[in-house]
This record gives structure tokens, sequence and C-alpha cells, in this order.
């Protein structure tokens, strides 16, 4: 099976090519940098370190407590991050810096996976979430490089979809070194799959061991400082296409009784930007682009949040936050970033990337959960802002969830160790 999915690999990559410049029509850095797509990352890497992929955003952001403590832990091994999206590799370069060596992981193909190993050659492969890539992990079985799928996670439609694979799931799941799985049911669904139980670890989700740094801290201050906003303000974060009508239509509602509320508008995908503030124009809605670093006045009913690397410190400016992908079939977002502010949060009931954390806060009267609609979202926001008291107690609710389930990262880190003092 694996022989007529690396022939099909090969035979698709044409379309890739149109993919590819099809989405550059909206976001122009998918155009750049193709090469490093089938491996030639020469002069951009440090060879001998600690390789880490993390897909996209809200990977490389669960990363960076991880990728901060291996710095710390192992300051002389060089440390090469990579994504497979230009809003992953943007989130790299501006929360890490040069720290860092960062490219994008190569397409699946054998020749294009052996030049990528061939010129980094890890002592060490860490995998974020469940990116299952055989003639990668195949190319580093054979090469005898320890492979971490860390904060693993298998929703059960995830899983029914590999049992299709069969004996070519289970043979590709004994590749890898350990999966270190969020909770007992992600772990569980390994194992049905065939994942040898002496390769699974629980070790929680290391989504929940985030703290704001100083610098983040000293932001939000700031920004407190200079809008100055005495009102209510109302964050909708990581939106998807299909979200943004229902949050405006219930925000103009919330307008009627709330005349000085503020919506903080943030979009998921930077391409979408120009499209959300199309949005808010045509509605007539007073509004500032985050990007152009005014700063809002009385008369400001929206500010659209069209920037990057930001939305952890706009959280803290907010008393109440909606997380997106919700309210679609996504299956949302991270629900912790504004636990960590003590700020109630809503999230529609399509939560399914985050099952088992968004359980957690709603059975801790930590989140509520809102159907499809600007109704529904309004009856929720309209709730919150009518009972402040009521509204602070959810917050402090959902961060001590949060609090509760820290220790992910210790317990990672212990498996990590083992790799790499063995090495």
């Amino acid at each position: 099976m694996q022989i007529l999915y690396t022939v099909l690999l090969y035979l698709i990559q044409p379309l890739v090519w149109l993919r590819l410049l099809w989405r550059s029509c909206k976001a122009p850095a998918y155009r750049k940098r193709w090469l490093e797509r089938y491996g030639f990352c020469q002069n951009k890497v440090e060879p001998n370190g600690i390789l880490l992929h993390a897909v996209s955003v809200g990977e490389t952001i669960a990363a960076i407590p991880l990728i901060k403590a291996l710095q710390q832990q192992y300051p002389n091994l060089p440390i090469t991050v990579t994504t497979m999206t230009p809003t992953g590799s943007e989130r790299v370069k501006s929360l890490l810096g040069d720290s860092v060596h960062h490219v994008y992981l190569p397409y699946d193909l054998p020749c294009a996976i052996n030049r990528f190993l061939k010129t980094t050659q890890p002592k060490l492969v860490i995998i974020m979430e469940t990116e299952l890539w055989p003639n990668f992990i195949g190319q580093c079985y054979k090469r005898n490089i320890p492979l971490i799928l860390a904060n693993a996670r298998l929703s059960e439609r995830s899983a029914n979809r590999y049992r299709k694979l069969g004996r070519a799931i289970s043979h590709l799941l004994s590749k890898i070194s350990t999966v270190a799985a969020q909770n007992k049911q992600d772990g569980e669904r390994f194992i049905s799959l065939g994942l040898p139980s002496d390769h699974l670890a629980i070790t929680g989700s290391i989504k929940f061991d985030i703290d704001l740094t100083t610098q983040q801290q000293q932001k939000i201050t700031t920004l407190k400082q200079q809008w100055q906003l005495n009102r209510p303000a109302f964050i909708a974060a990581s939106t998807h296409s299909g979200e943004d009508e229902i949050i405006l239509s219930a925000f103009e509602r919330l307008l009627q009784t709330y005349p000085n509320l503020l919506l903080i508008l943030v979009p998921r995908h930077p391409e979408r930007f120009k499209t959300v503030e199309k949005l808010i124009n045509d509605r007539g809605l007073n509004y500032i682009n985050r990007s152009s670093n005014q700063v809002p006045t009385q008369q400001t009913q929206v500010i659209l949040g069209d920037t990057m690397g930001e939305l952890i410190e706009l959280y803290g400016i907010a008393d109440i936050a909606f997380v997106g992908g919700s309210l679609v079939k996504h299956g949302g977002h991270n629900p912790l970033e504004p636990a960590l502010h003590h700020i109630p949060i809503i999230s529609g009931e399509h939560f399914f990337n985050f099952k088992v954390i968004c359980e957690q806060l709603i059975s801790a009267n930590g989140m509520i959960t809102c159907a499809s609609s600007a109704d529904a979202l309004y009856s929720a926001v309209n709730a919150l802002l009518a009972n402040k008291s009521h509204s602070q107690q959810i917050g402090e609710q959902a961060y001590q969830v949060l609090k509760q389930n820290q220790g992910a990262l210790e317990r990672l880190l212990n498996i990590i160790n083992h790799y790499l003092y063995s090495k």
C-alpha cells in the first residue's frame, strides 16, 4: 500500500504546484520557498540537533513552551522547527526569531525526505499532535532516529478513517518510538489501531502548560494604558468563513443594549482580513485596523485584528471571549488562551478538535456553548454582560481548569531526555 501511496504522491505533484499557485493569489507566501518543500535546505539548518515539526499556527503555539524548555535544557543542541504553512512559518519567526532554525517540512516523497534527513541528521524527531507521514516516519526508523509523536490526539472519527487502512496503519505506528497522548481515550484509539502498548505514554496536553511572558504582560499593560477603554470589550477570535456574519449580526443587536460595547474581531487566516473588513464596512460600523496602530476612540465600534502573533495579548484586553472555528464544522480552536486571562469563554457546538479540553471547561462551568446562530450568540454574550459577577466566576473557573491540568510538559521532557541521553 505504501508503494501505491508514494506513486500517487509523485503523480499529483503538478496538482500540488497548481494548488500552491492558487493559494498564493490570496497569500503570496505560498509562491515562495518551493525548494524547501522538496528537501533542499542546505545552509539553512544546523545538523545533529533536535527536529520539531508543527504543521501550522496552533501546533506551533502549543510547541513554544516545549521548545524553550529544550533550549534551556540542551543549550548546545541546535533546534530546527518545521511547518507546512506560511502562517505557521511566520509564527515561528515572530516567537522564536533566530534562536531556532526554520524550514518547511518537505512533501512525503522518498527523494525529498532522504535529501532533508541527510542534511539535518537529527538526533531526535518530535512531531506535534498527529501528523502521520509514512515515508518520513519510515526513513526515520530506517536511520535509527527516535521519533516522538508529542501532544498526540486522535478523534474517534480520525481513528475510524485510519482503521480502513488495515495492517498498513499498525505497521506504520510500530515505527514510532513513543506516542505521548493527551489523554487515555486518545491512547486507547492508538492502541486499537495497532500501536504497541509499550510505545504509548499518557502525558496530558501541553496546551495547558502556558503562561504569559514578561513581554506579553508588558504589552497588555501598554495597550490598556493607550486604549483607555473604560467600556466592555468582546473578542471573537480565530474566526472562519461563515462565522463573521453571525458575530457581526449578534454584535449589532448587542449595541442596542450596550451602545459602548467594543468588538475585537480576529480572523484565523490573514488571507481573509480584507474579506472580513468588507463585511464590517458594509454594515456601516465604525472600525479601525489593528495593523494601523490607531488608538480606538469612544466612537470605535470594531477593531479588526489584522495582525499576526498578537492574539494572546488581545485576549488580555477583552472581558468576554468567543473562540472561533466552532460555529462552523471546523472543530474549534484552543480555548485555553482566553482562560489564561480569567475571562469567560463562549464556543459554538463544533469543538471536536478540542473535545476533551472543552468538556473539562464545560463541566467546571468555565465555558458556555451556543448554537450556530446570531440569536444564540447574542443571548450568550448578553447574559455575561448583564451579570458581571457571574461572568467573573466563569472566567475564574476556566483559569482553574487550566492550572489544575498543567504538568504535561514535564512528563514529555522526561520522555525526550530518555532518548537524548541514550544517544
